[in-house]
């Protein structure tokens, strides 16, 4: 049968989509053997063969030569097979194109939708391969639809869910937003990519610094630690190797450009920006910032614990709200931290004192009494 127009059709598949007409063809072949033998009711061992060159779509059937044909849809006689061609023998795949009455149609409902199923897959496919190398990348969506506290965003034509433990307490959204989203994970499915995306995790924002300043793009800044609790605080440190360059300054930027951009799209949440430092006892100091701290000392180093001191009225500052401030800090850190006001500090300080053994003199008594 020809049909220039649907070969035609598939050469601008292959122009517009790029994606290879041989691609619809092999899947094609296969879907149109189905539909005959179910259009037909045929048993035959047939094949569909789909020529772009010559516009052509040809059903050929494969008859098995026999001596005594017991079903004539899949056999046929050594007899009848040497009057088309004296050379078969007995075994030979006899092939016989097959006209298929009122088949056109059916043909062509087939490959429409085999098509239309094959570029879905395909183009899936290709963004997944496309996705697939963007896991851990911060990229900017749109929002599809709202199920409940779910959300639904578009990336790459592909869908992407943004779990309710996964947005921020101040994010609201809107069907068409565009927002920001931390690619968090992309497994194969079997109805395609399952994508799940982020706005609370930490790597979120170290994404968006990597945007925002260009010393850390040029890799003159590194971001060394960075922990986070969305939409209340996060804590990173900064460090750069180049003595001329203000790791810190650069993140918060001239005016506290940069960094209020950040907290802009984070919804007001508080940055924490603290200078590295190779000395975990001066990094766990500058981590708790925004409190100064008087003295940090080792409580046990095997299991990375310490004690900080902090004065008195800077104790609330020290730990946060519900311990947040001292708990980012230990997560920063890799330290367990205590932190203990002076007052308590030198209490504690006292108390040991008070405790420790004291030494009897009875023995120095006796001594003496002997030298006596």
């Amino acid at each position: 049968m020809k049909s220039q127009d649907f070969f035609l059709a598939l050469e601008e598949l292959e122009s517009t989509k790029r994606i290879k007409k041989e691609i619809f063809i092999e899947a094609l072949e296969t879907a149109l053997v189905i539909a005959y033998k179910k259009h037909t009711g045929d048993a035959k061992a047939v094949e569909v063969k789909l020529d772009p060159e010559k516009s052509t779509i040809d059903i050929i059937a494969f008859l098995e030569v026999v001596e005594e044909v017991e079903d004539k849809d899949t056999q046929i006689s050594l007899e009848d097979a040497r009057l088309i061609d004296k050379k078969y023998k007995l075994g030979d795949k006899v092939a016989e194109k097959v006209v298929a009455k009122d088949f056109g149609r059916i043909a062509a409902q087939t490959a429409k939708q085999v098509i239309m199923q094959k570029l879905r897959e395909v183009e899936s496919e290709l963004a997944y391969s496309e996705l697939s190398q963007k896991e851990g990348e911060l990229i900017t969506c749109v929002v599809r639809r709202i199920d409940g506290r779910n959300v639904y965003v578009e990336i790459n034509k592909l869908e992407a869910l943004l779990m309710q433990q996964d947005q921020a307490p101040s994010d609201r959204f809107n069907v068409g937003d565009r927002i920001k989203v931390f690619v968090k994970k992309i497994k194969a499915g079997s109805r395609g990519p399952q994508i799940t995306v982020s706005r609370t995790v930490a790597g979120f924002v170290k994404r968006l610094f990597e945007i925002e300043v260009p010393e850390i793009a040029a890799g003159l800044v590194s971001i060394k630690s960075i922990v986070r609790e969305a939409g209340y605080r996060t804590k990173m440190a900064v460090y750069s190797e180049d003595g001329n360059v203000d790791a810190v300054g650069a993140c918060v930027g001239n005016r506290g450009m940069r960094v209020n951009a950040i907290v802009s799209e984070l919804g007001g949440e508080k940055i924490d920006i603290i200078p590295w430092h190779n000395d975990p006892l001066e990094f766990i100091a500058r981590a708790l910032s925004p409190a100064k701290v008087s003295m940090v000392e080792v409580v046990d180093e095997a299991e990375r614990s310490a004690r900080v001191v902090v004065d008195d009225n800077m104790l609330s500052l020290a730990i946060g709200k519900d311990g947040q401030n001292a708990r980012l800090a230990a997560r920063l850190t890799g330290w367990k931290i205590d932190v203990k006001s002076y007052s308590n500090y030198m209490k504690m300080q006292y108390e040991n004192i008070e405790q420790a053994p004291q030494l009897s003199d009875e023995p120095l008594e006796e001594e003496l009494g002997e030298l006596d």
